[in-house]
């Protein structure tokens, strides 16, 4: 099991922002901004190409854009933020369960993450 169905699971403790049926988002350990939370399926895919490879897999990816209002809102984010992918090795993705950042609290300079 990886280690982001271990934290859905409850196995490993995390700071918990927004859960509903089909999403887990909680806090990074090692955050880059004043707001830095992770937006995670529950259902594993490995990555965000796995997601457009099935029904079920786009409706993950459809749902992440659903609860984007209200995790901005739950995080004081809605004046702006960063909504960031990182696809496998290469593309910096360091845990292979597909995962989005959502980064703000602040104005953002044009570093990218």
């Amino acid at each position: 099991m990886c280690l982001f169905c271990k934290i859905i699971n409850r196995e490993i403790p995390s700071t918990i922002v927004y859960e509903d049926d089909t999403l887990f988002c909680f806090q990074d350990i090692r955050p880059v901004a004043p707001v830095h939370v992770l937006i995670v399926p529950k259902k594993h895919f490995d990555d965000i190409l796995a997601l457009s490879e099935s029904a079920e897999g786009r409706k993950a990816y459809e749902d992440v854009l659903m609860a984007l209002p209200k995790i901005a809102e739950i995080t004081g984010t809605t004046e702006g933020f960063r909504f960031i992918n990182n696809c496998r090795e290469e593309g910096g993705q360091s845990v292979m369960h597909v995962h989005f950042h959502l980064i703000g609290g602040r104005k953002l300079g044009e570093k990218i993450l």
